[in-house]
């Protein structure tokens, strides 16, 4: 069992434990299976995904004693594999945020940028792998959140598309955006661990089984397909687009290690275009309204009465909520459920809501037109290298624009990789590719080609 830090610290982290980066939040060891494809292999958890026994807090002094009953199906399988779990990871705070700087329990330093973030919202799991704390790592994508860190901490990560990883047991931030994928230190593991996850959930209803022409197999995509083994495939031939839009207004040190990437990809086999997506204008304003709303529904019910720490009772239901709420939510998790519900209000909804589905709706339309003169796509992952530790805190709009290059995505529900693409003199920067729906194992080659 975890040790206790000094009061106040909120973190369970043994003191023979090295985490001098504030990677994680609870360390508890959990033994997978005796044999399998990841056995001997350690793993981090980040702290939204369930895990039985052990604490899940989201990052927020809200869940800051919640210890679910049951493992995510995630996290059963990782045991399944071999794998052992090590601990909980630091996060912000119910995902929200792009530094790791919102949790309840303090920042994560960036191993591999000390003095900057780590990314976020799963940065203590990128800064886990990078700190070589563990061989592999979990973390939610709402809006670039495994991406992200993966990209400012100089690792490996996988946005998958939507219903390839069950989401149960997921703390969830936004249903129709986020989905659960791997960190690792480069392509052959997150595409390993990716196989491991992979595949279709009787709890869980958005994990897919269509018909996947192009492979000749009815069911679900994961069942007939190994991303390990498409590592190291070669590339020579592929189509690869480059979002003009994504790298136009991008760090100029970021653009420069951008064009280096794509030199060794041509200089691999592939071929690379400019292509556009129009539509990638509206996409941050779009994301932020959908994704606000649905957390405004999402998290109703961290009420003090069936979740959370108790804000009392006098006589007034509403105000006990309104003191759960104050006392265990973070100002970033207030700013949204408020923007959130604003959003979703009588008079509003169609203003707000309905326009930014529209908006959704369309870059889905762009994304289609893309993929019919390209095989991926490519931009940087992010605009920026990472920030100093407390830069953007009292700066949230541009914190939200940061996402600009990867909330695109989680809104298409398509498939991302984040590659390591060098160093600039304030940290790391990385190339992002972009694949059709279920299109991993044509990522997995690609992004292996850089290595």
């Amino acid at each position: 069992m975890a040790a206790e830090n000094p009061p106040g610290d909120g973190r369970l982290v043994p003191d023979d434990f090295d985490d001098d980066h504030a990677a994680f939040l609870t360390v508890q060891r959990v033994a997978g299976a005796d044999d399998g494809p990841l056995d001997g292999a350690t793993v981090a958890v980040k702290d939204n995904i369930s895990t039985a026994d052990i604490r899940t807090t989201c990052g927020s002094a809200m869940l800051a004693d919640y210890v679910p009953p049951y493992d995510a199906t995630v996290v059963e399988r990782l045991k399944t594999a071999g794998a052992t779990v090590v601990g909980k990871t630091n996060m912000d705070e119910f995902g929200m945020g792009t530094t790791t700087e919102t949790s309840a329990f303090g920042p994560t330093d960036n191993p591999t940028a000390p003095g900057r973030v780590p990314g976020g919202s799963s940065g203590g799991s990128a800064a886990a792998v990078a700190a070589g704390q563990v061989d592999y790592a979990l973390g939610s994508d709402t809006g670039g959140s495994i991406r992200c860190p993966a990209a400012f901490c100089g690792v490996v990560g996988i946005k998958p598309t939507y219903g390839l990883v069950s989401r149960y047991g997921l703390v969830a931030y936004a249903n129709s955006l986020e989905q659960i994928g791997p960190i690792a230190r480069d392509v052959a593991g997150a595409a390993a661990l990716l196989d491991a996850i992979a595949g279709p959930d009787e709890h869980d209803a958005t994990t897919r089984h269509d018909t996947r022409e192009d492979l000749d197999v009815d069911g679900h995509p994961a069942d007939a397909t190994s991303y390990a083994d498409a590592a190291g495939g070669g590339i020579d031939g592929l189509s690869v687009g480059v979002v003009t839009d994504l790298v136009e207004g991008a760090d100029e040190a970021v653009v420069e290690r951008f064009e280096a990437a794509l030199d060794d990809l041509r200089a691999a086999g592939a071929t690379v275009h400019e292509v556009s997506l129009p539509s990638v204008e509206t996409a941050v304003q779009a994301y932020y309204v959908i994704a606000m709303s649905e957390a405004s529904s999402n998290l109703a019910r961290f009420d003090g009465v069936r979740y959370g720490q108790s804000g009392g009772y006098d006589g007034d239901w509403n105000e006990s909520f309104a003191t759960a709420r104050e006392a265990g939510f973070g100002e970033e998790v207030k700013r949204r459920v408020l923007l959130g519900t604003y959003a979703l209000s009588a008079g509003y909804h169609d203003k707000y809501y309905r326009q930014a589905q529209d908006a959704r709706a369309w870059l889905k339309q762009d994304f289609d037109e893309a993929f019919e003169t390209a095989d991926v796509l490519a931009s940087p992952t992010m605009p920026v290298p990472p920030f100093e530790l407390g830069e953007s805190l009292d700066d949230p709009l541009r914190m939200y624009l940061a996402d600009a290059n990867t909330v695109p995505v989680n809104l298409a529900n398509l498939p991302a990789i984040s590659v390591p693409a060098g160093e600039t003199d304030r940290g790391p920067a990385a190339l992002q590719l972009i694949g059709p729906a279920f299109g991993e194992e044509r990522l997995v080659r690609a992004g292996s080609a850089l290595e």
